[in-house]
């Protein structure tokens, strides 16, 4: 035990004069080694049972605390290479209101590179990428099966701004694959029961809650946005919302799903692709697409397409991998198959005028 305090005494001693922690860690590996040297070449002498411990104890906690000592470092130099060498300070939470792009330029706390270090170590997304997660603004149109699942993902993300549109309230029906709401909140408006539940995910994320439908006249709403993620669920909604993306040239990332199957595509005529109304130019006919209501849906399928779309929400928030602009990825959870279309902007489209053809 005389060499613990001796330790004790000079740390305590090296805080007070300020010796630089480079020289104060050297200084602790040597006096490390030296104890394990005495334990090692002189078990059970006099020396050795004046320090005091083992062999394996002195071994085991120097290991343990080399690892406590290497993931600190490792933390701060994550956070240099997520902020440009910056230090890292505490980011306040903005204001609730919608800003295009948001804080781009700021530096991770401690918390949040402790809360993304699984993307952070991601080569696909690193530093760089979570940042332009941090730094994004998207619109989510509707808070039901498909919001439910794309809401959590998003702030778990740590996207940064989030403005959630829903017009309807929560019901006991709900529940069966919302996973967004509790039994207790029947009654209450989705967009702020989801806003609520976003921010208490997490509070690095700002949420505005839009309790209103999104009209193909919102144009000017979609475009203080960077991706608008459609998870309403009939062929007017989704109309309604490609023409106010068309018309502010923002890219809708837009999820469907019906019984047992399901389907995401990225609609973006105005980086090459199609709009929705280059594929779907007309509503179907009465009873061939029946709403989940009528038709039912399996709970577990809009958590699995909610999830492929958040995935593809961060992939293009991050540039990471391939997206599916031009493609639609079709799953069948009752033969649980899926495959992959590709898709292509029509020159007569009476939306987007054929600008991704």
């Amino acid at each position: 035990m005389v060499v613990f305090w001796l330790l004790i005494g000079f740390a305590f001693a090296a805080f007070v004069v300020r010796v630089p922690a480079r020289w104060l860690g050297i200084a602790a590996l040597a006096i490390w080694l030296a104890v394990l040297g005495v334990h090692l070449s002189m078990p059970g002498g006099a020396v050795a049972r004046a320090i005091g411990g083992s062999f394996a104890g002195w071994l085991v906690g120097g290991a343990v605390l080399g690892l406590v000592l290497g993931y600190r470092l490792l933390l701060r130099g994550l956070s240099r290479r997520a902020g440009g060498g910056q230090a890292s300070d505490p980011v306040a939470v903005p204001e609730a209101v919608p800003v295009v792009g948001g804080d781009r330029s700021a530096t991770m706390s401690d918390d949040e590179l402790d809360r993304y270090a699984r993307h952070i170590v991601l080569r696909e997304i690193g530093g760089p990428g979570q940042m332009r997660l941090r730094g994004a603004n998207v619109l989510l149109v509707g808070a039901g099966g498909l919001g439910a699942p794309l809401a959590l993902y998003l702030a778990a993300a740590g996207v940064g701004r989030i403005t959630l549109a829903d017009d309807d309230s929560i019901s006991l029906s709900n529940l069966q694959r919302q996973v967004l709401f509790r039994s207790d909140q029947t009654g209450q408006p989705k967009a702020q029961a989801g806003a609520a539940a976003m921010g208490a995910l997490n509070p690095h994320v700002t949420v505005t809650p839009l309790m209103r439908r999104v009209a193909a006249s919102d144009a000017a709403l979609v475009a203080g946005h960077d991706l608008v993620l459609d998870g309403t669920d009939s062929f007017a909604a989704r109309a309604a919302v490609n023409a106010a993306c068309v018309e502010a040239g923002v890219p809708l990332l837009a999820g469907a799903i019906a019984q047992w199957e399901g389907q995401a595509t990225l609609y973006d005529p105005a980086r090459g692709g199609p709009c929705m109304a280059c594929i779907f130019p007309v509503a179907p006919a009465a009873g061939l697409a029946p709403s989940c209501a009528e038709a039912g849906v399996v709970g577990a399928l809009p958590g699995v397409i909610g999830s492929v779309m958040a995935l593809e929400a961060i992939k293009h928030l991050t540039g990471a991998g391939q997206g599916l602009r031009g493609r639609m990825l079709i799953f069948d959870g009752l033969y649980g198959e899926t495959r992959t279309i590709g898709l292509t902007a029509r020159a007569d489209c009476p939306v987007c005028g054929g600008r991704g053809a």
